[in-house]
């Protein structure tokens, strides 16, 4: 059964106009996550900094998301370690809208030293912004049409 965001990404990316043919959903969550994994690495070609990697983390949780099957499980599993710490520390009902928030700020503005930090914090953003909806729901949809444009099927 298909979640409301696969269905969603299926529509948008099913629209004419693919740049690189038929790359499909899959294949775009590939890409991101080896440029994502080979920044945090330290490739010569793909550097990051903590917003770059967060960055991409939150790119390619959504479009693992949107993907589904296994993609979509292991960035699930990635996001539930961050999301059970911050929903169960006692502080009361914060929501999946203060989960978003509080793993945004995680993200961007702590000094981390390593660059692996800010990309699991971002995948598990990505897969949070698209469950909590509102304003988190933007950048879902943005990174979906860039998948658009890109030719994803």
């Amino acid at each position: 059964m298909m979640t409301t965001t696969q269905i969603i990404a299926t529509d948008v990316v099913l629209a004419a106009g693919p740049v690189f043919g038929s790359v499909g959903i899959s294949g775009l969550a590939l890409a991101s996550g080896l440029l994502l994994f080979l920044g945090v690495r330290g490739s010569d070609r793909m550097k990051l900094d903590r917003d770059k990697a967060g960055g991409w983390g939150i790119a390619f949780g959504t479009l693992a998301v949107a993907a589904g099957e296994l993609w979509g499980d292991v960035v699930r599993g990635i996001s539930e370690v961050p999301t059970s710490v911050i929903q169960g520390s006692g502080l009361g009902s914060i929501g999946l809208g203060g989960v978003a928030l509080a793993l945004s700020i995680l993200t961007f503005f702590p000094k981390w030293k390593k660059t692996l930090w800010p990309a699991l914090l971002g995948i598990s953003a990505g897969v949070i912004y698209g469950q909590a909806g509102g304003i988190w729901a933007i950048g879902v949809g943005l990174v979906l049409k860039f998948a658009h444009i890109l030719g994803a099927m």
